[in-house]
């Protein structure tokens, strides 16, 4: 990235977590992944178990040797090997964890979470239940306002993820949404946090480099 790239990710990072922080999110910027990784790792406890939710985000950070090395129990359905009924007994252990980590779809300037889910474990699990929740989002997520936010999912996080697992769908043809009524269709729940939920521990890291869909 340029400086002056730099400059705008931190400047717009930074200016989306106090909007955060005013809408009761503990919120922080970050300027490199490798920072975002090593917050979460000084967090998680030994032995706590940690639901992944499917985030091509976390999964850029590389924190699955890190968390095990340091005595926690990942709790991850895109694990290899896992059977259907095996998948959706982790996602529903995610829902009382002790940390969950999660990226989210997109971040307005407002200081709202924006996500588009297909089974709604991740944002069931976002919304309630585990101890911590950790979302991490890159500062190319950060929109100016809720229109912006479902532009991004028509034309970038949706079409990008229907790509990325094999769907078939018609978004992996054209590019964008085309609101399909497809079984096989993963824009199915929609969910907008204004503020943050009562009675959670709720972390926002923004980072400063382009991490996720």
């Amino acid at each position: 990235m340029t400086t002056t790239e730099i400059w705008h990710a931190r400047t717009v990072g930074e200016a989306t977590c106090a909007a955060l922080k005013k809408n009761g999110f503990d919120a922080r910027f970050v300027e490199t992944a490798e920072q975002a990784a090593d917050y979460i790792e000084s967090v998680v406890t030994a032995g706590a178990s940690v639901g992944l939710g499917g985030s091509m985000t976390i999964r850029a950070l590389e924190l699955k040797d890190r968390l095990e090395n340091k005595g926690a129990r990942l709790l991850d359905h895109s694990a290899q090997g896992l059977s259907a009924e095996q998948k959706m007994d982790v996602m529903r252990a995610q829902l009382s964890c002790d940390v969950f980590l999660s990226s989210s779809n997109a971040i307005t300037m407002k200081g709202e979470l924006y996500n588009i889910d297909g089974n709604g474990n991740r944002v069931a699990a976002i919304t309630f239940g585990p101890k911590k929740t950790i979302v991490v989002a890159g500062f190319n997520k950060i929109v100016r306002d809720l229109e912006e936010a479902e532009a991004r999912l028509e034309g970038i996080a949706s079409p990008m993820n229907n790509q990325r697992l094999g769907t078939g769908n018609p978004c992996t043809n054209s590019g964008v949404c085309m609101d399909c009524k497809s079984e096989t269709r993963i824009c199915r729940i929609y969910s907008v946090m204004k503020r943050r939920p009562s009675r959670s521990d709720f972390t926002v890291i923004i980072v400063g480099e382009r991490l996720g869909y």
